[in-house]
């Protein structure tokens, strides 16, 4: 079967960009990707577009990719909707590899674009509502928002002001996973302090400003044991990925030196399982499945790209995706194994926390930065010899795990 390679990437400044519109933000994330690629807009076969917010927030339901893709000339192709919450751009760009599989198509695009920061402040935070079955919202809450038995959250550790329904879906996990391994306070804000000091480098993110341990922790709170800093913030900005196959990339003549290769591209959904099974979380099962089909293993990544909408978020991801045993992502962090020059990088560009994340970009910005990483183009956040890299983006909550989650792996070799 023919190798499917990433040919194009391109991203806005995630951040408030309220005098932009979503279609100037996704033209100049696609302008970026063409030509990165250098392609134009008629070499493309299929467009998959990824927008969460555009009809809460836009009131273009039904069909932005077709409104937005339309009017930045994206003309007469098939474009199709991908919605799967946070993951959203991940799995359209999953769809974009199974378009060049299937030959419809030798090039094809992924692209998500979000305008989240709107003067209606209330519905900003209501696009995460239908981030779980809303018809069991109390059932829900039972589960996932259980109290732990013997454990109080210190005195004024809950913020005032409105935020994510999500925040207290990860407060309740953090924990969770406090109580069962010792993870500490101290080691999720180890991991903000890393993201944010990585983000001085990407001129793309939303938040360059480098923070101790120290500032973390003394950092206004959200929900304990979360602060702000530990926290994505709400991000307007889009991203565009080109993909083809070794026909689109004789076709385009395409320098395969710059073409990095898709090793392996798995999406997996929640399945029913007990909090005492972390060995088959779906996001376990999709990271084994996706190093069997790339031939090497955790031990072989030398830069990811994790899911962190909260620094807690990449402690579970790290123990998921088995760079360390369960239990030892906080500890890790702690120790720097996850900092730029440290074990295996992990968020190099800053992660959600201080990037940002505009939901149906932001699996693209991931894939964006590894592609960056892997041509060795990333300047001041650039990871030496990085070869193999690894992303994960998950979305929603279905049951006890994350509803979708998606595992690419790349490669320059």
């Amino acid at each position: 079967m023919s190798e499917l390679y990433v040919v194009g990437v391109g991203m806005t400044h995630f951040g408030q960009h309220k005098d932009r519109t979503l279609e100037d933000m996704a033209g100049e994330a696609l302008n970026r990707a063409l030509k990165d690629a250098s392609c134009s807009v008629e070499d493309l076969g299929c467009a998959y577009y990824s927008g969460i917010t555009n009809g809460l927030l836009q009131k273009q339901t039904a069909i932005p990719g077709q409104v937005v893709l339309h009017k930045i000339g994206v003309q007469g192709i098939p474009v199709y909707n991908v919605e799967s919450a946070c993951a959203s751009g991940s799995l359209g760009f999953n769809l974009a590899l199974q378009s060049l599989r299937a030959g419809s198509c030798d090039v094809a695009l992924a692209i998500g674009a979000e305008k989240m920061h709107i003067e209606d402040k209330a519905s900003m935070f209501k696009v995460f509502d239908g981030g779980w079955d809303v018809s069991s919202i109390e059932e829900n809450t039972k589960i996932l928002l259980k109290p732990n038995p013997g454990f109080v959250a210190p005195e004024g550790s809950e913020s005032d002001r409105p935020y994510s329904l999500f925040m207290k879906l990860y407060a309740s996990a953090c924990i969770n996973h406090m109580v069962k391994y010792g993870t500490t306070q101290r080691q999720i804000a180890a991991v903000c302090a890393k993201n944010h000091t990585h983000s001085v480098h990407n001129p793309y993110a939303q938040f360059q400003m480098p923070m101790t341990i120290e500032q973390v922790l003394g950092a206004p709170p959200i929900t304990y044991p979360l602060t702000m800093p530990m926290c994505s913030p709400m991000s307007d900005g889009a991203a565009a990925v080109i993909v083809c196959n070794e026909d689109g990339l004789a076709r385009l003549g395409i320098d395969k030196k710059r073409a990095i290769r898709v090793a392996a591209s798995v999406v997996r959904s929640a399945t029913t399982r007990s909090d005492e099974q972390p060995e088959l979380h779906c996001e376990r099962l999709a990271a084994m499945e996706a190093y069997e089909i790339a031939g090497f293993g955790p031990d072989d990544i030398h830069v990811a790209e994790v899911h962190d909408a909260t620094a807690a978020g990449e402690i579970f991801h790290v123990e998921n995706l088995n760079f360390v045993d369960f239990g030892e992502g906080g500890p890790a962090a702690e120790r720097g194994e996850f900092t730029i020059g440290g074990r295996l990088p992990v968020n190099p560009s800053g992660g959600l926390e201080s990037k940002g994340h505009p939901i149906g970009a932001t699996g693209l910005a991931q894939i964006f930065e590894l592609v960056t990483q892997l041509r060795g183009e990333a300047g001041g956040r650039q990871v030496d010899g990085a070869r193999h890299a690894l992303q994960e983006n998950s979305g929603g909550t279905v049951g006890i795990e994350e509803a979708a989650v998606a595992v690419n792996i790349f490669t320059n070799d």
